[in-house]
């Protein structure tokens, strides 16, 4: 395909990946909305959270092999699980850290409002890039950094508001009672996660596992996933808990479900989105979503936008803005198929959205 014939250049060469980047942010909005929703009036959940965050997990296996049989057979997936076993293995890398960051999210929503919590959450682009280039071997350029930079700025625009009857004398304090503050070490605990799964989860998806198809990455994250919440459970001693007739009850509830729900594609749409683009994108996309929380949580918890608020927005959308101007193009390796000069019509291929040029399906 001609550069001048794509969608949108290098940022989106089709259609369907900014369609994915469009459903990326829409369902990442939605996904601290719910939350908020669901907590009481005291700030806190009153169904377990681990346990919602591990029958997601079981909801994304559940749709993942759904999606993989309707193309295969049964006997197609186990052997592409045990003739990959290795890769099953290190998927507990990310699936261990994803874990983590999912418990983490509802303890931070509990504590920001979820405009708060999105901003604070870009501070994971400065260490997404530094990744980014040790595991991929990609410099960024001058105007790269500048835009990772502006986009962190942004965030700390947020945090410089002066609280209700403080001194400028107390600013200095007031900055330093939040940056070392439980809730705020958390939250960096939960950037560290999501740099260092999503970066991890693109190697594997684009490096040592690029000849295995999608939904069997899926399958391997869903499957170590599960495991991981198990332990946790198990080692909190709320394994009998979670099973309580009070506790399935309160997992019942349409505010819970449908955050295992949404959550459950959140997860679908972020592994096509790694597969077709890259993780700096995918944290660009996470930033737009801030002017549209923001918004909807003035309309629908009337949380207030402040200065500061607005601020950071626009500073935050500039700096998506810059990096548009030259993103960063991280394409898979050939697969085995490419490289034995394979062109099988009647396999499994599909358009990429990344050239234009046939490669293994995605499918969500």
């Amino acid at each position: 395909m001609e550069p001048n014939k794509r969608f949108w250049g290098e940022l989106f060469p089709t259609k369907l990946s900014a369609a994915i980047f469009v459903a990326y942010i829409g369902f990442f909005i939605n996904h601290g909305i719910l939350v908020t929703a669901s907590k009481d009036k005291n700030n806190k959940y009153d169904y377990n959270i681990t346990t919602v965050v591990m029958l997601t997990e079981c909801l994304k296996l559940v749709v993942t092999t759904l999606i993989f049989l309707k193309d295969h057979s049964f006997s197609t997936l186990i052997n592409e699980v045990i003739k990959n076993r290795k890769v099953l293995l290190l998927y507990f890398v990310p699936a261990l850290l994803y874990c983590f960051y999912n418990n983490l999210a509802f303890i931070n929503l509990a504590a920001f409002d979820p405009t708060t919590y999105n901003l604070l959450l870009q501070f994971r682009v400065v260490i997404t890039g530094l990744l980014f280039q040790v595991l991929f071997k990609k410099t960024l350029s001058r105007r790269q950094w500048l835009s990772l930079l502006l986009l962190t700025g942004g965030c700390v625009v947020k945090q410089l508001g002066l609280p209700s009857g403080a001194t400028s004398s107390g600013l200095v304090g007031s900055l330093l009672d939040t940056l070392f503050s439980v809730h705020m070490l958390l939250l960096l605990a939960q950037v560290f996660c999501s740099c260092f799964a999503g970066v991890y989860n693109e190697f594997l998806l684009k490096d040592t596992g690029v000849d295995i198809h999608i939904m069997v990455h899926n399958v391997f994250m869903y499957l170590d996933s599960i495991v991981c919440n198990l332990v946790v459970l198990l080692l909190r001693g709320e394994a009998a808990g979670a099973l309580s007739s009070a506790s399935i009850g309160a997992l019942l509830r349409p505010k819970v479900m449908a955050i295992v729900v949404n959550s459950a594609i959140c997860g679908i749409v972020t592994s096509v989105f790694l597969k077709s683009l890259n993780s700096i994108l995918k944290t660009f996309a996470s930033a737009l979503d801030l002017s549209f929380t923001a918004v909807l949580c003035w309309l629908i918890f009337d949380i207030p936008i402040d200065v500061y608020t607005v601020a950071a927005i626009v500073v935050v959308s500039v700096a998506t803005w810059f990096y548009s101007q030259q993103p960063v193009v991280n394409k898979p390796k050939p697969t085995a198929r490419h490289r034995e000069g394979s062109d099988d019509e009647g396999g499994d291929v599909t358009r990429s959205l990344i050239n234009g040029k046939k490669t293994e399906l995605i499918a969500v």
